[in-house]
């Protein structure tokens, strides 16, 4: 039994997909861990890793075919766990690339559009984006503005996206727009096309090791063969949407176990009144708590993780896991940040980073509102949202 793991749960996964875990997990610390400090500093992602991850099949791990590593669920949640163990920030860079951008293509795009764009996203020769959050549409993602009209060859996009990750680095962007007939579709647009520019989102105290940046469309043409065809309005975005917030509810529960780690061994090593922090009553008491809340995420994970393999995984059971598994890290996060005193507000422990992070991950791609009315929707029957 670990220190993260109190019912040996990974007994329960494959050999398989412990060994995608243990690999990641290595190349967290080994590679990423030393550059998280500075790229916190900073606020910046460490770009130079975007080739390890490609060569390690983290991109679209999901995703089969089209040189994609073609993982099951739960290897992609460890894969998700993993990362976020280290950053939020890279956790985002992976869920942005595969749960929506190229999850976006593969499920909505032309064979065609598979076939170009999915190696070249899988192997970070080109990096996506996903465009649907705008300044006055969030949490109502139908109200947003962003404007397609119709023209000879394609169409002419018009408006603007907000907070989007990886958005001034990006090759490719998937962007949802608004057509006359108000239905809301979704597009393909390269950096290149002519009325597209990004400007990069600055001053942020949270998910400081990740690009956030702003997109702006004047005028810009995207030619028919750029619009994912499959598409069918909103649903369609909201559906990418619950990929990634399958892997936010894994990957929440990564800055979890390292913001526990960290206080178990802070407290092991802390003197107070002549013994350790953690022999104390408070202290063992708050250590319970986390490994409690810790446990039972797992256990939520590793149950949604079979519901999605058997292909009976609904929106409202995603909700569920997104909105219990960031509350309960946040919380966590919260108290290992008290246990560790003055020292949980200096970056040589990860604590405060993750914390910072997680007030961001706890409100992006869904507010822990917005899920509940998602579930009281599902168990009463009623549309509490207008």
């Amino acid at each position: 039994m670990s220190a993260y793991d109190f019912l040996n749960i990974d007994r329960l996964f494959t050999t398989e997909e412990l060994m995608v875990k243990k690999t990641t997990a290595d190349f967290v610390r080994k590679e990423v861990y030393p550059l998280l400090q500075q790229a916190h500093r900073e606020e910046n992602f460490p770009k130079q890793i975007i080739p390890r991850l490609a060569e390690m099949n983290l991109l679209g791990s999901n995703i089969k075919g089209y040189g994609c590593a073609g993982l099951s669920p739960r290897a992609y949640g460890l894969i998700m766990q993993e990362l976020e163990r280290g950053d939020s920030g890279l956790r985002s860079f992976c869920s942005v690339q595969g749960a929506l951008v190229m999850w976006a293509i593969f499920s909505f795009g032309s064979e065609d559009q598979k076939k170009e764009f999915l190696p070249q996203l899988a192997t970070a020769k080109k990096i996506g984006c996903f465009g649907l959050t705008e300044p006055d549409a969030g949490s109502d993602p139908a109200s947003l503005k962003c404007h397609a009209k119709k023209t000879k060859g394609g169409w002419i996009l018009n408006g603007n996206k907000m907070w989007i990750t990886n958005g001034s680095i990006a090759d490719l962007a998937v962007v949802w727009a608004q057509l006359d007939s108000g239905k809301i579709q979704g597009f393909l647009v390269e950096k290149d096309f002519k009325g597209f520019s990004t400007s990069l989102m600055k001053g942020k105290f949270s998910l400081r090791v990740s690009i956030t940046s702003e997109l702006h469309f004047q005028d810009c043409f995207v030619p028919e063969s750029h619009i994912l065809p499959q598409a069918q309005g909103l649903k369609s975005a909201l559906e990418c949407l619950n990929q990634a917030r399958y892997g936010i509810a894994w990957g929440v529960v990564g800055s979890a176990m390292e913001c526990y780690q960290t206080a178990l061994n802070y407290s092991g090593q802390r003197m107070i009144f002549n013994k350790a922090l953690s022999s104390t009553q408070l202290a063992q008491a708050k250590l319970v708590k986390m490994i409690q809340n810790i446990t039972l995420a797992q256990l939520l994970n590793f149950h949604i993780s079979v519901l999605k393999e058997k292909g009976e995984l609904k929106p409202e059971q995603i909700s569920l896991a997104k909105m219990n598994n960031c509350k309960i890290s946040l919380e966590i996060a919260r108290q290992a940040r008290d246990m560790l005193g003055a020292n949980g507000i200096i970056d040589e422990y990860p604590v405060i980073r993750h914390l910072l992070n997680l007030e961001t991950v706890s409100t992006y791609e869904g507010t822990e509102d917005i899920h509940r009315l998602s579930i009281g929707r599902s168990l009463t029957g009623y549309q509490a949202f207008k």
